[in-house]
């Protein structure tokens, strides 16, 4: 049994990918577009072609550190060199010279190349540590402890850090919306570095003594051949359970992705918050929902099965999607300025994180038990193969947000020059009809496919057992 403490160190390193989700998913698209004036299609396309890439580099690098024999593990040696070019990309990403500014071409290129060292050297550290996950334990409950540790630190840094941003940075000047001023955002690019390297550091010293398989004989360091990476990917997918996973991990990252890109514009345009009312929506919420899992998976898991837990959030995050937006549509709600609407806006936000994290907990568990499985039917570990090959879909799903949001942004006619509260009416009821345009069909596939998910704990006890058994057996013979 793993201790609160490992889980608590384990857990921070999710962290390091939600540095790159805050900043991609709240200020890019608002920066490079609204801020700097890049066409919204050329960021969309831009932010979506490095999602491309990154999503090529998840097999690349967890077949990679599968195979790595080093002292030091298989897992740790990634994370530790990643994280100085982590730091660095979210310095170049949020500063462009006035000379890369001045030129749409070179500011689109500038985007480019600072989007795929960020994302390549996330990966490097993020795909790693997710897999160290299933090698900490082999408990059909802790697992999903662990992971909900690891989530609940995606979601607070991913909704603390911007809040943070809001208050110090781009609110500093209270007469001054922060948001809009392109000086403001080198100092978040500055902040997301000092966070990142903070956050390594914890998780890979908090970890250090369960490195994974170490080796003092015989080290490799090399890079797999291209065969053994097709290889890999192709042994995960013969696996009908983590098919079908897929299949409704793509539908639920579309419906995500987009809504996260374009619900910064609603809080901005639609709704008209400030930038500390930004900070309130961001971080209070996802405080409570993250408190509430951590505190409730142990009964919840012991209650329902994993694939239940996924349905039922699924039907959770459809229905609390459908009174918002349809309600300020309808013209149903108080004008801006009552405080109502920020109490509505929390609450919609509090039950989308909470049962998004129990969702996706319960998901990500399923495949660190599913690597269980493979071990038992064809032999060898390979968690990091399964858990890159889930996080290259996600990431390609994810890619349609920022490339819908940026489409949307030139269809409904949102200019550079449109301020808060000087936006027409057809371009904000644009804005709104977009999010659930695409947010309710996507949940109704996942749902489709959750439902043919069955991934019991009494098959997974019976593969641990069969597994301690083999080994057992293999002990014996040597």
């Amino acid at each position: 049994m793993l201790t609160p403490r490992t889980r608590l160190l384990y857990g921070v390193g999710g962290g390091i990918y939600a540095v790159k989700e805050a900043a991609y998913g709240i200020f890019i698209l608002l920066f490079y577009t609204q801020v700097l004036g890049l066409s919204g299609f050329v960021t969309g396309f831009i932010i979506a072609l490095s999602l491309v890439w990154d999503g090529i580099s998840d097999p690349l690098i967890g077949g990679w550190s599968d195979r790595l024999r080093s002292r030091y593990g298989r897992r740790h040696p990634f994370m530790v060199y990643s994280t100085v070019p982590i730091a660095i990309g979210f310095i170049g990403l949020f500063s462009p010279p006035a000379t890369v500014v001045a030129s749409s071409s070179l500011l689109a290129c500038w985007l480019l190349f600072w989007s795929l060292w960020v994302r390549t050297f996330i990966t490097a550290f993020s795909i790693p540590h997710l897999a160290l996950s299933a090698e900490l334990t082999h408990d059909y409950h802790e697992r999903s402890q662990l992971m909900s540790m690891r989530l609940g630190f995606m979601f607070l840094v991913t909704l603390f850090l911007p809040a943070a941003g809001f208050v110090f940075i781009f609110g500093a000047e209270p007469e001054v919306d922060g948001r809009f001023i392109a000086q403001s955002y080198p100092w978040y690019g500055l902040m997301s570095a000092a966070v990142a390297v903070m956050l390594a550091a914890v998780t890979i010293m908090g970890t250090r003594e369960h490195m994974s398989q170490p080796n003092t004989e015989g080290e490799d360091y090399g890079l797999p051949r291209l065969q053994d990476y097709l290889t890999d990917v192709l042994q995960t997918l013969r696996n009908k359970t983590f098919r079908t996973l897929i299949a409704y991990d793509v539908a639920a990252s579309i419906g995500w992705g987009c809504a996260a890109t374009l619900n910064i514009l609603v809080g901005t345009y639609v709704f008209e918050f400030s930038s500390d009312d930004m900070a309130i929506i961001l971080a209070v919420p996802s405080l409570i929902a993250v408190l509430l899992v951590w505190l409730s998976i142990k009964p919840i898991s012991a209650r329902w099965q994993k694939p239940e837990i996924m349905r039922y959030a699924l039907w959770a995050l459809l229905f609390n999607s459908l009174w918002l937006l349809p309600l300020k549509l309808a013209g149903a709600l108080p004008e801006n300025d009552s405080p109502v609407i920020l109490a509505l806006n929390i609450i919609n936000l509090t039950v989308l994180m909470f049962f998004f994290l129990l969702r996706i907990t319960s998901a990500m568990s399923i495949v660190a038990d599913i690597s269980d499985q493979h071990e038992l039917e064809q032999g060898g570990r390979r968690e990091g193969g399964f858990f890159s090959v889930i996080t290259f879909t996600n990431k390609v799903s994810s890619l349609v947000g920022p490339l819908y949001g940026g489409i949307v942004l030139d269809v409904i006619g949102l200019n550079q020059q449109d301020l808060p509260g000087n936006v027409a009416e057809p371009v904000l009821a644009g804005l709104m009809i977009s999010v659930l345009l695409v947010v309710i069909p996507t949940l109704l596939i996942a749902l489709f496919y959750a439902y043919k998910i069955s991934f019991s704990r009494e098959q997974v006890d019976a593969i641990q057992a069969d597994l301690q058994y083999s080994k057992s057996g293999s002990i014996a013979r040597h």
